[in-house]
This record gives structure tokens, C-alpha cells and sequence, in this order.
């Protein structure tokens, strides 16, 4: 890998459980011109279909596989985490161990989107998804424009009752059940404290990460501080929300102020360079009970500068993206204007962040209520301060983006100035 490999994607994925639930938060950071729409799947029964096309190869399909909700590279079969209609919720984290490899195999997204349709429960999602990585391995470009990009993957899985780390090189496999609370981010964490391993590894001592994981990654990826940063935010939880789960994807180490100040060691995580090329370009929080499964999206880049939007497996939602519209990303592209406008005007960040606030909290106070009457209040009001939001910005003057998002602007066309300017 060259040196620009080592800079590229870092994620965040964390899970807390309570004594009444489970919370799983996910921050994806990807290319900042990747669309990452949130598709809803349908359950199906009886497919009498043999084989499936995922990413890069083919492999045997099942004929009962539950119904998803994804946030979903536009390019990729898989998914970078989701829920299903079990109350299983999974998300994976880029491994730069020394078996990535380029040759096709199963991409970390793929085997998101396998373990959710055909699980249900975090165990048999360990199950179904090392069987699958024994089978078919992993590999294979996993970058949007950077076709040279290929990790493998350490992912959270969790139901209404357990979590489960699941961390990976190649076909070999760890795995762990958590105890109270766990996080991940970009570099291999189980060593020999795994609960299971693959059939090549002793069973009692693996030497997991000493055996596979890398240390240039890790380093310019800061993927230990990102780690310590969101441990510590969760051990600070008391009595878990989504207001507090929240504040965990937007966590920046050192300042909220402005986001080309920030670093790779911050969670919510904005490029700004060369050696931070990558954004948080979706975010998911799904709280997990053994009757009920709530889950909300932004949909959206940049969760600090974003809004939870409900989504369930019935009806319409203004997060969710049609099937046949998973390429445009209407919902995506249109906040992205927004956001690279709020990158470069200091006033912009500050009423989204401030009007975001008291919205949110009415958002969050009706999820806890429940019923389907109070979700859709949640939803209109999201989707009216995402409007209103948008529409203000025919009265403001035109930005000036900072010069990494520039040339970002110039290569997908999504530039505020030039917009501004069309008026």
C-alpha cells in the first residue's frame, strides 16, 4: 500500500448496554463525494433464486432473508450498518491487516448486509457471517473513486439482549461477547481474550491482534485515540439516551468551532487534507429492546452538523431513499450543498447547530413515546428544519470553501460558491 492508502477511511461504532436496553451508534467515514443514501429492504420468503451477485462476486443465496434498513454506499451491494426487522443492528470498521488483499472476495459492507438479512439475533450473526468469510474470504476495492482501496473489517453486532465484537485477517476470525460497553475504530482490539476463533487459531492463546493487525494505519488513522475518546464518553453515561448517544457521534476532541481544526482523532470527523481525506458521510443510532427496535439516520455528511431522522419497516420516512433513486441520493446530495455551505460560514454553523438543538429534543422526547402517531410528528419536524434550513441559504452571501474542498468541489460539482453565483 502506498502512503495515501494509510490515510484514508476511518468509522467509529460503539454499543452500551443498559439494564432495559441495547445502544449502538455508527459514524461511516468515507470519500466526501460518496453518496450514502438509507434504503429499506423487504423481507422475502421462499426465493427459489440459487445465487446472489453482491460487490464483487457471487455466492449461494438463501430463500427467507429479513427485512433491512441500510445506510448504503451508492456503488456497494452492502452496507455500512443497518438493522433488521430481528432487532439486530451491525456496523463494521476498516482493518488494515496483513492479509488485506485486492482479489474479490466479500467486502466488511457485504457481509453487513448478509449478517442482517439472514440473522436473528447477534450470535447467529457471528455465525452466519464467519461462515461466510470461511467460505468465500474477503477482499477486493472498497473505495468509491480510489479503486485501489481494500481493508478487512472488524465489525459490532448486537440484539436486544447481547453485543458481540467480531474482528477479522483474511478467513481467520476472533470474536467476543461485551460486557458493558464497546467501541471500535480501525484497529484490531482482541488478542487472546476472544470468546471464539476460527479453526486455523489456537483457542487459547490466537495472539489475534499481535498476529495481524498493522501499525501505519492505526497511527495516521489515530484509530487508539478515536477508540479512548468514545470508551470514555460511554463510560461517562449514566442513564444511556439518544441525546447522550448522540453526543458521541459528534464528539470532537479538541473544539466544535470549526471543523478544519479538528483532527483524525475526533469521532465525528470532517476532511480537511491530505492526511484526513475522508468524512463522516452517515450516522446511525438504534436503541435494541427484545420487543421493540427504534432507529434513527441522518441520511446525511457530518452528524454535527446534521439531524436524526426516524425510519421503520412500514410506511414512508423522509430519511428513507427509494430503491430505484439509491444512485441519485436525493436526500444526501441536497444536505451535502448545505454542508460544505456550513464549512465555510462560521454563522451557518452555528444557527443549524443551535436550531438542531431544540428540534431534536422534541424529535427524541416523541421516539421515547412510541406509537406510530408520535414517530411521523418526530419525522415532520426533521424533515421541516432540514427545509427551512436549505431555503435560508438564498439569503446568504455566497462562501468561499476551504481549499481541500475545493478541488472535492470541482471533481463532483457540489460547490455552494457556484450556486450561490446562479442565482
Amino acid at each position: 500500500m502506498s502512503v495515501t492508502d494509510y490515510t484514508a477511511q476511518m468509522c467509529d461504532t460503539q454499543v452500551l448496554i443498559a439494564a432495559d436496553a441495547v445502544w449502538f451508534a455508527k459514524n461511516s467515514d468515507r470519500e466526501p463525494s460518496e453518496p450514502q443514501p438509507v434504503v429499506r429492504y423487504p423481507a422475502v420468503r421462499g426465493d427459489g433464486t440459487a445465487r446472489v451477485r453482491v460487490s464483487h462476486i457471487e455466492i449461494g443465496q438463501v430463500p427467507d432473508r429479513h427485512a433491512t434498513i441500510l445506510s448504503q454506499p451508492a456503488w456497494c451491494w452492502g452496507a455500512e450498518m443497518g438493522v433488521n426487522d430481528a432487532g439486530v443492528a451491525i456496523g463494521n470498521e476498516a482493518i488494515f491487516s496483513r492479509r488485506a488483499t485486492l482479489a474479490p472476495g466479500l467486502l466488511g459492507m457485504d457481509l453487513v448486509r448478509l449478517g442482517l438479512e439472514r440473522a436473528d439475533s447477534a450470535r447467529r450473526a457471528v455465525e452466519v457471517m464467519t461462515a461466510l468469510l470461511e467460505c468465500y474470504g474477503q477482499g477486493g476495492p472498497a473505495g468509491y473513486q480510489d479503486r485501489r482501496f481494500c481493508y478487512d473489517n472488524s465489525f459490532l453486532i448486537a440484539d436486544g439482549r447481547e453485543a458481540w465484537v467480531l474482528e477479522t485477517a483474511g478467513r481467520s476470525w476472533a470474536a467476543r461477547r461485551v460486557g458493558d460497553c464497546y467501541a471500535i475504530s480501525n484497529a484490531l482490539t482482541l488478542d487472546d481474550e476472544a470468546d471464539a476463533v476460527s479453526s486455523d487459531l489456537d483457542t487459547t492463546k490466537p495472539h489475534f491482534r499481535s498476529r495481524f493487525d498493522t501499525r501505519l494505519m492505526p497511527f495516521f488513522a489515530r484509530a487508539h485515540a478515536r477508540r479512548q475518546l468514545a470508551l470514555q464518553g460511554l463510560s461517562r453515561i449514566r442513564t444511556p439516551s439518544w441525546m447522550a448517544m448522540a453526543a458521541q457521534l459528534r464528539a470532537h476532541r479538541h473544539t466544535d468551532s470549526d471543523p478544519s481544526a479538528g483532527s483524525n482523532g475526533d469521532v465525528c470527523m470532517h476532511a480537511a487534507g491530505f492526511i484526513r481525506r475522508h468524512q463522516t458521510t452517515g450516522s446511525m443510532l438504534v436503541r435494541l429492546k427484545p420487543d421493540r427496535i427504534d432507529a434513527l439516520f441522518t441520511g446525511t455528511s457530518a452528524p454535527c452538523l446534521s439531524i436524526f431522522r426516524p425510519a421503520a419497516f412500514e410506511g414512508e420516512w423522509s430519511v428513507l431513499t427509494p430503491q430505484t433513486l439509491r444512485i441519485e441520493a436525493p436526500l444526501w446530495r441536497r444536505h451535502e450543498w448545505l454542508h460544505r455551505w456550513a464549512l465555510a460560514d462560521a454563522g451557518l454553523r452555528e444557527r443549524l447547530r443551535a436550531t438542531r438543538e431544540v428540534v431534536e429534543r422534541q424529535i427524541f422526547t416523541l421516539v421515547d413515546d412510541g406509537g406510530d402517531d408520535a414517530l411521523r410528528r418526530a419525522d415532520r419536524l426533521a424533515a421541516a428544519w432540514h427545509k427551512v434550513m436549505w431555503e435560508s441559504l438564498a439569503t446568504l452571501a455566497p462562501p468561499r470553501l476551504p481549499r481541500h474542498w475545493r478541488r472535492i468541489a470541482a471533481r463532483d460539482g457540489i460547490d455552494p460558491a457556484r450556486r450561490a453565483q446562479r442565482r
